[in-house]
């Protein structure tokens, strides 16, 4: 992936299996029919990323567009993919020709992904202040994903080092509004550029908001991956199905991003090579009449 490459697109799958893993299998077979890179997992269990507690710092917000005042606990149980299922789900990809990866969310987690042969890892925005997580995933030598919802400049600059301090390169950092949908009034996406130069690393988009406007939007302005959550009907269940894009928008956003990179050309100005025939038939002035020799051009 790169500028000189069309921009990667990475289905996110997160709970929207629906706790079914034939219904995961087809996201995966979806994924791959619609155009998409890469599909992404999440890897953990309940107890690997929170407690069993319905204390106020365990429960979500009651106003919380999606999952307002269920405990952390119960969300967990619900969208998590079995460890189980994780061997059939890559085994599908490698069947239907796409990348499978996962975002881990504790070393046991990158266990199970290296056993299974995973090609890259995401860091979820919420994980970007494990700087032991990011150093033990970037250890591995494979390109490492930060996403970086919530984060500021410094949280960014710690977790882009703590994965260079293994001596891996192959960093890419996603611009991210960690809300869910999130609002396109806040998506900030003048910041791409800005994160490039302060961070000498490629710049992708990880996109919560709906439909596919902001991700073309980023393409134009340098990112060169996209990854959006994606379902196969929002009508039909999965705790992120609300703001995930139906296999049709799947389909659009990997072909309309595609445009917006193929518009981005070069940095000059003059003629196309497209516009050769339309110079022919621009103003010219042409003798119509006999003239004589000398004589003066009038208006």
């Amino acid at each position: 992936m790169g500028p000189e490459h069309e921009p990667y697109i990475i289905a996110e799958m997160s709970g929207n299996h629906d706790g079914s893993l034939d219904k995961a299998l087809e996201i995966v077979r979806m994924a791959a029919a619609a155009g998409a890179h890469a599909v992404k997992l999440q890897t953990y269990k309940p107890e690997t990323i929170t407690i069993e507690s319905d204390a106020p710092d365990f429960r979500l917000s009651e106003g919380h567009e999606l999952w307002g005042g269920r405990t952390l606990w119960d969300l967990y149980t619900e969208a998590h993919t079995p460890w189980e299922w994780h061997e059939p789900i890559f085994a599908e990809a490698k069947k239907v020709g796409i990348t499978v990866f996962s975002s881990p969310f504790d070393p046991t987690a990158i266990e199970l992904l290296e056993e299974l042969g995973a090609p890259a890892y995401k860091i979820a925005s919420s994980e970007i202040v494990d700087l032991p997580l990011i150093r033990a995933a970037a250890s591995k030598g494979k390109p490492v994903i930060i996403s970086t919802g919530m984060a500021s400049i410094s949280e960014i600059d710690a977790a882009v080092a703590a994965a260079r301090s293994t001596g891996n390169e192959q960093v890419v950092v996603l611009a991210c509004t960690a809300n869910y949908p999130a609002d396109p009034s806040e998506s900030n996406l003048r910041g791409i550029p800005v994160m490039g130069d302060a961070f000498s690393t490629l710049i992708g988009y990880s996109d919560h908001t709906i439909g596919i406007g902001a991700a073309v939007a980023a393409v134009a302005l340098g990112a060169v991956l996209v990854e959006k959550h994606v379902t196969l009907a929002r009508a039909g269940g999965g705790v992120d199905s609300a703001f995930s894009s139906e296999p049709e928008e799947l389909a659009a956003l990997v072909s309309q991003t595609t445009v917006a990179w193929q518009c981005l050309g070069q940095p000059r100005i003059g003629a196309r090579a497209q516009e050769k025939e339309g110079l022919r038939f621009r103003r010219s002035l042409y003798v119509v009449a006999d003239v004589k020799a000398g004589e003066p051009v009038t208006a």
